[in-house]
């Protein structure tokens, strides 16, 4: 009796081993899906940002033709991922523009600060009634501070596209 006492805590403490450092973290599926998508956080999609697109995605909950950023090379590498046809960009999500950053014409400037909340990815600096920039290595693109910009000196200069810069891109350079 005292034999399998033993012998069942000895499995008990195996198990919590198992389970406790041996877990999946997160659905492997919804990280595949995110590691295809631009990462821009435009919301565009009516999602706050990619990762929760990607978890709908993998739920069911929303299709993969909603990422104006990604085009149509991103809906078709969605589409090859999860095995299913590819379709083409839903156009009441927005259209695909070129990858580009925002830039701040400095001198138009007033330091409003208005720009930087609106920014998912802490791209601008700046203080209040001091000049902006944004760091353009950080820019996704999204175009979320213009909008809030009440003298209209945020605009977007396209980028060189880059190795790695998006997952289907590689492919198609």
């Amino acid at each position: 009796m005292l034999l399998l006492c033993f012998l069942f805590a000895l499995l008990g403490l195996g198990l919590g081993y198992a389970a406790r450092y041996l877990k999946v973290q997160g659905d492997p599926l919804v990280e595949q899906i995110d590691a295809l998508l631009p990462q821009t956080q435009c919301a565009q999609c009516k999602y706050p940002g990619c990762h929760p697109y990607a978890e709908a995605i993998a739920s069911g909950a929303a299709d993969i033709n909603q990422c104006p950023p990604g085009g149509d090379e991103g809906v078709a590498a969605l589409a090859n991922l999860l095995g299913v046809s590819p379709k083409p960009l839903n156009a009441s999500f927005g259209k695909p523009d070129i990858p580009a950053a925002a830039f701040i014409i400095e001198q138009d400037c007033i330091g409003c600060v208005k720009c930087i909340p609106p920014c998912p990815v802490d791209a601008i600096l700046g203080a209040a009634k001091q000049m902006h920039t944004v760091l353009a290595s950080e820019c996704t693109g999204c175009k979320l501070c213009i909008a809030p910009c009440p003298v209209d000196c945020i605009i977007m200069l396209p980028l060189e596209n880059k190795p790695g810069q998006w997952q289907w891109m590689i492919n198609n350079e």
